[in-house]
């Protein structure tokens, strides 16, 4: 399936609003993406235009944003571009345009951070089941040359059970 995927650096724009849905955890927020470009006439930065996300996390990504994120902060986020046009009775044609995250991570370039690995639920243990013993050799393997282990013809290999052999049922 073709997607477009993105990968945008920008600053938190809203707080990030995390809701239990009965598909999992969901979280939106918004990131800010301004473009900045050298201005000649000034001899310094200059900020340009402001492009606006509404970002999508979903699982475990969305409740890691919800509890990482902060207004201000800076952020690189990658995932499915998605553009939606809406009509609304009696006003323009309204437009929006989301990101379906798949990572969201601090930008290291402008600050630090430090990572926290969230713990992993706790696994229940195998019930009274024996390890195996790897040391004894294992049961003997049924022979692969279409014969029995008794030497004679196997019953399910190819012309004792009627079937074709493959270069003989390619048809040209």
């Amino acid at each position: 399936m073709n997607e477009t995927m993105v990968c945008v650096v920008g600053n938190v724009a809203t707080r990030p609003v995390y809701r239990e849905t009965v598909s999992g955890p969901s979280a939106r927020f918004r990131i800010a993406v301004t473009a900045r470009y050298w201005d000649r006439e000034k001899n310094s930065w200059a900020d340009g235009h402001t492009n606006f996300f509404t970002v999508w996390a979903n699982r475990q990504l969305a409740t890691n944003a919800a509890a990482s994120l902060s207004v201000g902060e800076p952020v690189i986020v990658q995932g499915r571009l998605k553009v939606r046009t809406e009509t609304r009775e009696g006003q323009p044609d309204w437009m929006s345009a989301d990101i379906d995250a798949v990572t969201v991570g601090h930008d290291l370039a402008r600050g630090t951070t430090a990572f926290r690995r969230t713990p992993r639920p706790e696994l229940t243990p195998p019930s009274d089941r024996a390890e195996p013993v790897w040391e004894t050799d294992p049961a003997p393997s049924p022979p692969t040359d279409g014969t029995a282990a008794d030497g004679a013809p196997d019953a399910g290999s190819g012309e004792a059970a009627g079937e074709l052999r493959p270069e003989a049922a390619m048809v040209t």
